[in-house]
């Protein structure tokens, strides 16, 4: 059975989706009331899932009940997705954090189900089996290598 949290992101990925717009305005007491839940419920779903890291920028505007911007980040013009990903990763990067960025780009298309899984295998604790200060940094080198690799399919 699927957990709230969980019911509720797809329910705003659906939103977003069905949008005409590259952005959702969602007022988070009617959310919270149609989920018949907390408003910090929603507040916990909007941070941990819709992240930059996913692919989305959410903008909180107080009052009024509380009124939620969640946008699909643009890329900018001047700067190319293989500068972003690779200012992203910076030097070391965490196995969640990694997995964060994968998931994003299997969310935008940019790479498959398939090349997410082998990508997720390769930057694991158990694959890289080395002290973690240079486990994160090899974690890091792979993980940009890979991106720009698939990048350059594109």
């Amino acid at each position: 059975m699927a957990r709230l949290s969980d019911i509720i992101e797809v329910f705003i990925k659906d939103m977003l989706d069905n949008s005409k717009e590259s952005q959702l305005q969602i007022g988070r007491n009617e959310l919270a009331s149609y989920f018949s839940c907390a408003p910090s419920q929603i507040n916990y779903v909007l941070t941990t899932r819709f992240t930059t890291d996913k692919g989305y920028y959410i903008e909180s505007k107080r009052g009024g009940g509380g009124c939620i911007i969640i946008r699909r980040v643009q890329f900018d013009e001047n700067k190319s997705l293989a500068e972003i990903i690779n200012e992203k990763l910076g030097n070391s990067i965490t196995y969640d954090s990694a997995v964060q960025i994968i998931h994003g780009l299997l969310e935008s298309g940019i790479i498959t189900e398939r090349e997410g899984s082998i990508l997720k295998i390769v930057i694991n604790d158990r694959t890289l089996n080395s002290s973690t200060d240079k486990k994160n940094k090899l974690r890091s080198d792979i993980l940009k290598s890979v991106i720009m690799v698939i990048l350059n399919e594109i």
